[in-house]
């Protein structure tokens, strides 16, 4: 029996606050909604069917997108947890000591209903015979480390596909830094990590992070422009990501501003706006389409504004396309019934019809 929303339309517009009209009313004049790929329930069937991924790897991402509150929509919420690793354990689980002990982050996307948890090999190695068959593990095969001084920034691996195969993952998640001096290195790692997990019967997820210090200028930070992401997105899906983790762009022409790569005028004048729905549709499209999956991540948590937040991210993410949210600090940073009500919130704007795809 499919989920039904515990929020109105109306509580979600009064979480956009001044911005409701502007983003729920928006109707994309750019790629149009009826030349996207829209997920739904049969998402699976219209689009891996006659790709090259086993009986395996589709039992897999079924189990992935028929999990939680949101399973069987074609939406996915997922709760990831690497910051410990990423961001330092002290600074990421010091808000809410709790989640020290890894088994309280399996707990959380339990209760709060997400399709999957995405966390480390050692999270889910001291827990994954009480846990793997009661929600989809992705293992993470790759961090920054930020303890080496200088700080350096580069996504290294902490284990085998194999090693996650064995802790019965249904998905690995990987991170690239594209545009980074090292992002030659991390695409043929990450390549050969999907195929052989593809083999192995498990999905993929590429967490598409632009890193690059040229990015961010003076004027503004690029990393997050609609088409650098894009073309991120692009690879991502190239490498044959089945679900492709992108940052919500904020801005566009890096290409431009930076002064490298190809562009096109059509990429500014007719395939996007300024608008945030616009924006991230850019990114949708560069996912084949939105044949690939785009879920947007949650970022950081900010204190009373991130169930507005949380709820602005969503909206743009289904409206513009994409297929969830991958949320993690401005859920677990706050007390577990807390997060798990934010995880909730996210879940209903999709659950939610009254909210279409622009």
């Amino acid at each position: 029996m499919m989920e039904t929303a515990k929020h109105t339309i109306g509580e979600i517009s009064k979480y956009l606050g001044n911005e409701s009209e502007y983003l729920l009313n928006h109707v994309s004049k750019t790629v149009l909604k009826k030349d996207i790929h829209q997920t739904g329930s049969n998402h699976i069937d219209e689009i891996f069917i006659t790709s090259d991924r086993s009986p395996q790897v589709l039992k897999n991402l079924a189990y992935i997108y028929n999990s939680g509150r949101l399973g069987n929509t074609g939406y996915l919420s997922i709760l990831p947890v690497d910051q410990g690793i990423e961001h330092t354990a002290g600074s990421s689980f010091g808000p809410n000591p709790m989640y020290f002990d890894p088994e309280n982050i399996i707990k959380l996307a339990i209760e709060g209903g997400c399709n999957a948890v995405a966390t480390t090999f050692g999270t889910l190695a001291l827990n994954a015979r009480k846990y793997v068959h009661k929600i989809p593990f992705v293992v993470k095969i790759n961090h920054n480390e930020l303890m080496t001084y200088p700080t350096k920034y580069d996504q290294i691996l902490f284990g085998t596909v194999k090693e996650a195969w064995n802790l019965g993952a249904t998905a690995i998640g990987a991170t690239i830094y594209l545009g980074s001096q090292e992002s030659d290195r991390q695409i043929i790692e990450i390549a050969n990590a999907f195929e052989e997990a593809h083999n192995l019967g498990m999905a993929t997820i590429l967490w598409c992070y632009t890193r690059n210090n040229s990015f961010k200028t003076d004027k503004d930070d690029y990393h997050v422009a609609a088409d650098l992401t894009g073309q991120a997105n692009h690879l991502g899906v190239t490498i044959k990501a089945d679900i492709i983790k992108q940052k919500l762009p904020t801005t566009n022409k890096g290409f431009l501003a930076v002064k490298f790569g190809k562009t096109d005028p059509a990429m500014y004048d007719k395939l996007s706006t300024d608008h945030p729905i616009d924006l991230c549709r850019y990114q949708v499209i560069n996912c084949y389409n939105g044949k690939i999956g785009l879920i947007n991540s949650g970022g950081e948590a900010k204190g009373e504004s991130d169930f507005a937040e949380a709820v602005k991210t969503a909206v743009i993410n289904k409206r513009a396309g994409g297929c969830g949210l991958i949320s993690g600090r401005k859920a677990f940073q706050r007390p577990f019934q807390e997060g798990v009500k934010l995880l909730n919130l996210i879940q209903d704007v999709y659950l939610l019809k009254d909210i279409t795809v622009a």
